[in-house]
């Protein structure tokens, strides 16, 4: 009798250990503190649009796949497509350190507003990799935060904020955004 009793003791103890070894991995895991003043990485560059009209073929970095159906004066359902240069300062001429690569619409029919979805195509000697960034971007707000949602390379797994200034606007020709990036999850 005795020897039963100790046998499923054993048993429970060692099924309690294998439950507290499976389990461990949740208990062990902490979540990193993040600190929104000191972001592990920041960076301000400027994006460049130059839309397709009709007669820019040699200068346009978008097109616009879905005119807008009529519906409001704020080009609600137009849909672009663009691969602009990222450059370090104002010059659309200057060297580009990274590609922007992606898509926005209007989504608002009683004001301007876009939701943008992209990628930072990197190609540097300062940079290798990507950065995916998305968000809305409210654009009669002087500025606007998208957000961070991913990279590769040397961004791998990074997650922070673009914020967006608007820096020129000639109508629906060309504009220029200046993305101010901080990343505060860097691996």
């Amino acid at each position: 009798m005795a020897s039963l009793v100790v046998k499923q003791l054993f048993k429970s103890l060692f099924s309690f250990f294998l439950l507290g070894l499976l389990f461990s991995d949740t208990v062990l895991s902490f979540r990193k503190t993040i600190d929104q003043k000191k972001p592990c990485k920041h960076f301000s560059f400027y994006f460049h649009d130059i839309l397709y009209d009709g007669d820019n073929v040699a200068n346009a970095t978008s097109a616009a796949i879905v005119s807008p159906p009529g519906l409001g004066n704020f080009k609600f359902g137009k849909f672009v497509i663009f691969d602009g240069p990222i450059t370090m300062d104002k010059n659309y001429l200057s060297k580009p350190l990274a590609r922007a690569q992606g898509f926005y619409f209007y989504d608002m029919k009683m004001d301007f507003n876009a939701w943008f979805c992209y990628t930072l195509v990197f190609n540097s000697t300062e940079h290798k990799g990507t950065l995916n960034i998305m968000g809305a971007d409210l654009m009669m707000e002087p500025t606007r935060d998208l957000s961070v949602v991913g990279g590769t390379g040397d961004f791998f797994m990074a997650r922070g904020i673009a914020t967006f200034v608007t820096d020129l606007f000639q109508g629906a020709k060309y504009f220029r955004v200046k993305m101010d990036i901080k990343l505060y999850e860097c691996y």
